[in-house]
């Protein structure tokens, strides 16, 4: 799998050795690691080849100079790669991450042995010695990842994608740690459905800020066109998409709000919101917000509505995971009598990614309650076939426990006659889905994303996060 970003992404590098075995094991560990790196874009941080034997690490004081490199760049490491060119020392390579002290991913690597070079001259018994230093984690406490084969040579396609994915593991990990999310408003009265536990929450690194959606409206009703900034916002509002029959004054409208809405995100540091919709501000502003929403997700600031602020986190995680932008669905509807297929809904906030033909419209639903001509703002289009992840985030206040489900699927080009933002997933054993989430009383809020990357989540989330994960079909 193609993680799409080009964020250059640091580990730590464990280079274990032994003296039962050759050295020259460790030199040349070292350079397949380089071709590695590079084909992946990391940035090693790995001791040097004279502070050590060949920079490998196996004493205690070897240990010490590997972890008080690692501390220098505490700040830049997302995770840790231990490499076995051989037994390697299971207590030199634990007592380094144990004295670090970074708290990231760890993925644990060990390479095969040639049946042609099992002498002593050769030989790596790495096979044996990546289970105990496993063993060794375990007994440290220290988490951990494995390669897909228990030994790989660096060189290997497997490694490579292995590699991949625990560099987005490693994103998301160190983005659930630290977001802050804005909640935007009051949870709509009619949607329980939404509710979450910001303590809970907190205990996980993830923060909320709110704000009254008062304030927000009388920041945008403050502003008029003369505005610069409203002038900009308006700009890149045609830019970003056809505005079909909006009059121009719903345009202004919209512009306005996002200047408002776009001042708060960047007054609290904000990663992504969840915005009070249905139906204040149509009552009390005139228009959607879903055009701003789909403009701040797709440059991956996630955006859900009906502040459910475990949406907007799911899409967050998602969005790390793949590198690509998320978007917040209804499972809305039955498609035929297939049962492996349904249709994924949203009255229209979905990133521009999923949606080549994209128009803003307004919410017929929402419009018949509020008036259609308070609605524009919503955006209408057709989600093509594409690869699928789906999942959601959820509090589970009961418990005391944060909870997820992630899975895989597709989406396909089937008939759709309808409205809105839409899509058709096909899902295996879609019905055994259904259940499940009705039974741990998920949302009816799900999080889709094109991408194949339900693999990386639960280990983000259920290894390292400590959360409760489910994923569909595995």
């Amino acid at each position: 799998m193609e993680i799409k970003t080009n964020e250059k992404i640091t580990l730590g590098v464990i280079i274990g050795n032994r003296d039962f075995f050759p050295d020259k094991l460790v030199g040349e560990c070292r350079a397949d690691l380089l071709q590695a790196f590079a084909k992946t874009g990391i940035k090693p941080v790995m001791l040097d080849e004279n502070e050590t034997k060949l920079g490998g690490v196996e004493t205690f004081q070897e240990s010490q100079k590997c972890a008080t490199l690692f501390k220098r760049f505490a700040d830049e490491i997302m995770g840790v790669l231990v490499v076995l060119p051989n037994f390697g020392d299971e207590k030199g390579v634990a007592e380094t991450l144990k004295l670090a002290d970074l708290n990231v991913p760890v993925l644990v690597q060990a390479y095969p042995d040639d049946l042609n070079k099992m002498d002593v001259a050769r030989r790596r018994d790495a096979w044996c010695g990546k289970i105990s230093v496993c063993n060794n984690f375990y007994q440290y406490g220290i988490k951990y990842s494995l390669t897909t084969k228990h030994v790989v040579h660096p060189s290997d396609p497997s490694f490579i994608n292995d590699l991949n994915n625990f560099v987005a593991t490693c994103r998301v990990v160190r983005g659930l740690r630290r977001v802050r999310i804005g909640a935007v408003g009051a949870r709509p009265g009619a949607f329980n459905t939404v509710r979450y536990s910001e303590k809970i929450l907190q205990r996980n690194g993830i923060s909320v800020v709110t704000v009254d959606l008062s304030h927000i409206l009388g920041h945008a009703n403050r502003l008029t066109i003369a505005d610069n900034s409203v002038k900009e916002r308006l700009d890149k509002i045609k830019a970003y998409t056809p505005t079909g029959r909006t009059p121009e004054d719903k345009l202004i409208q919209i512009a306005k709000l996002d200047v408002a809405l776009n001042f708060f995100m960047e007054e609290h540091a904000l990663d992504a919101t969840a915005i009070q919709c249905w139906t204040s501000l149509q009552q009390n502003y005139g228009c959607n917000v879903c055009t701003s929403m789909s403009m701040m997700s797709e440059n991956m600031l996630p955006s859900a509505c009906e502040v459910d602020v475990t949406g907007t986190l799911s899409m967050y995680a998602m969005q790390l995971a793949s590198g690509s932008p998320s978007a917040l669905v209804d499972w809305n509807n039955n498609y035929a009598d297939d049962d492996e297929k349904c249709v994924l809904f949203h009255c229209g906030n979905w990133a521009k990614s999923f949606l080549p033909d994209i128009e803003i419209s307004t919410a017929p639903i929402l419009g018949t309650t509020v008036g259609e001509e308070n609605t524009f703002g919503a955006l209408a289009g057709r989600t093509p076939a594409s690869p699928l992840t789906y999942g959601r985030i959820s509090t589970d206040d009961p418990k005391g426990i944060i909870k997820a489900y992630v899975g895989e699927g597709a989406l396909t080009d089937d008939a759709l006659n309808t409205f809105g933002t839409r899509a058709v997933a096909q899902i295996s054993n879609l019905q055994g889905l259904m259940q499940y989430v009705c039974r741990n009383g998920f949302e009816h809020h799900v999080v889709m994303n094109a991408s194949k990357t339900a693999g990386i989540l639960k280990e983000a989330m259920g290894n390292y996060m400590g959360w409760e994960v489910y994923q569909h079909g595995e």
